[in-house]
């Protein structure tokens, strides 16, 4: 048996010296392998240390150090927390890290969460599953909403080495340096929420044709099903002067359309106080940011994210209908059309006005997309409830819904309510709203059939397809022509294909 392992030896020591010599650059990725192996393997460990190799251990380590380390990044959740991943990865690459796509075997991992849905903690272990599946050895960090919300749960999670809060996660640089492979448990740097007091900047990049441009974050409301302010913090803004800025600099990427984010986004300049009549205007709020982001050239379009109904005032919504570039989209949130209902998720508002802003935004522009939010399942929420928010959905000239099955968050005023909705009840009420929002969105769609919108036109998952939205929202696929992406053309709209999406009837011009 020791004759067989000596000659496993001399064969191996052979195969790596004549490779060392043909082909240095995989003689180090071969050798250092043997060496992450090698820890974990006895006999392994013995042949690495006895064997003469024409690279000196110490020799080799150097060149591995010298070796620029690898970064990778994966997004849960929504548009934010996309700009803030892009803002995070721009802080690697200054550093010097090479940033890599996510299936390539890194040596860090910044999984940046979200705690909007239940499954949450699922999607965490997963994706560090994943991670780690790619490179057995990688550091694995976790931040974003559910890592402030949950730090210690996350820290249990095997492979997790670094949770960061929302005050920590934009300084993720200063812990990695320090950041050694947790034995048990990962470490924790989330402080009190409170701390996280300040506005960074940050914009996706990475898709040429759409940026995610973040100006606002936390929230000062209190929805009783809401975890956000716990999440976030307080409402803060950006200047009108740094969001222009990042606008040009986006523009200057070659990037056509703008998808302005945040959590509550109309509350740009704490704009709830003065659209209130709580305080006096003091400093620019949302309807200014847009009028100067208008100016902006070299961005096409730019697109709202999402907006609370009581902030969507006449003044924004008769500014996007006159607007050069903020196209006819909008998506306001309603979670209910009852409003008992919306009494007890404290909502700012009740049904009437929501659909006095969707009927004024029709009349502005008839042609508007409009998308809807909808919590159904919340505690109380009786039968008749439901069929008033569904009859109050279908008699609305909106577009397509956001539907939620409502699910109990700790530390929530609705989580210790009464009157719980049993949970196939609430299956029940998500698939007939679902069903609805097909309608409504089926319904929208035909009425363009037949004529000509301009489309902003991006890559499909189909290598053989490349789709595109129009102004307004509706999505048209087509045969794959490079030279057409990330480029406007105008286009005739002549059919809804059964994926739901236009087929066009010709390319009138680009």
């Amino acid at each position: 048996m020791e004759k067989i392992g000596t000659n496993i030896f001399g064969l191996m020591r052979r195969i790596l010296i004549w490779t060392s010599s043909k082909f240095p650059l995989l003689y180090i990725s071969v050798y250092s392998n043997l060496f992450c192996v090698a820890k974990n393997e006895p006999w392994l460990s013995t042949f690495y240390r006895h064997s003469q190799f024409p690279i000196l251990h110490s020799e080799l380590s150097l060149l591995i150090m010298s070796t620029p380390k690898t970064v990778a990044f994966h997004t849960l959740g929504c548009k934010l927390n996309f700009s803030e991943t892009s803002a995070i990865a721009r802080q690697f690459e200054g550093a010097g890290y090479g940033a890599i796509k996510f299936q390539e075997g890194a040596d860090i991992y910044v999984i940046n969460t979200c705690s909007v849905t239940d499954f949450a903690d699922r999607k965490c272990r997963k994706v560090v599953r994943q991670a780690l599946r790619h490179s057995p050895n990688a550091f694995v960090v976790v931040t974003g909403c559910y890592a402030q919300l949950k730090p210690e749960e996350i820290s249990e999670i095997p492979g997790v080495d670094l949770v960061l809060g929302a005050a920590e996660k934009f300084r993720i640089l200063d812990y990695i340096d320090d950041l050694s492979k947790a034995p048990d448990k990962g470490m924790v740097q989330a402080g009190d929420i409170k701390e996280a007091n300040s506005f960074t900047n940050a914009f996706s990049f990475g898709d040429r044709t759409r940026s995610f441009l973040k100006v606002q974050d936390g929230c000062d409301y209190k929805c009783s099903f809401c975890t956000i302010p716990l999440a976030r913090g307080k409402s803060r803004s950006d200047t009108v002067e740094q969001v222009v800025e990042n606008a040009k600099k986006i523009a200057e990427m070659g990037v056509r359309e703008i998808v302005l984010t945040g959590v509550n986004l109309g509350d740009f300049g704490n704009g709830t106080a003065v659209i209130e009549g709580v305080k006096p205007k003091k400093e620019a709020m949302f309807i200014d940011l847009i009028k100067e982001l208008d100016q902006v050239e070299g961005i096409d379009r730019f697109r709202i994210s999402s907006i609370e109904p009581n902030l969507c005032t006449d003044e924004v919504i008769e500014f996007v209908a006159e607007s050069n570039r903020f196209v006819p989209h909008f998506h306001i949130p309603l979670q209910s059309g009852n409003n008992k209902q919306l009494k007890a998720m404290r909502r700012r508002y009740k049904r009437e006005l929501y659909a006095d802003r969707v009927a004024k935004i029709k009349t502005l522009m008839p042609h508007c997309c409009i998308g809807v939010d909808v919590i159904v399942g919340f505690p109380g929420e009786t039968d008749e409830d439901f069929k008033e928010t569904y009859q109050f959905l279908n008699d609305l000239d909106i577009s397509y819904l956001h539907v939620f099955t409502y699910s109990e968050r700790p530390n929530t005023l609705a989580a210790e309510m009464e009157e719980v909705v049993p949970v196939h009840i609430r299956r029940e009420r998500n698939e007939m709203l679902r069903i609805l929002s097909e309608k409504k969105k089926r319904f929208f769609y035909e009425q363009f059939i037949g004529q000509e919108r301009t489309v902003l036109f991006e890559k499909h998952k189909d290598k053989n397809l490349m789709s595109g939205f129009t102004d307004n929202y509706l999505k048209i696929e087509l045969p794959y022509n490079p030279e057409l992406i990330n480029e406007l053309g105008k286009v005739e709209l002549a059919a809804i294909n059964e994926g739901g999406n236009f087929e066009i009837g010709s390319l009138v011009g680009v």
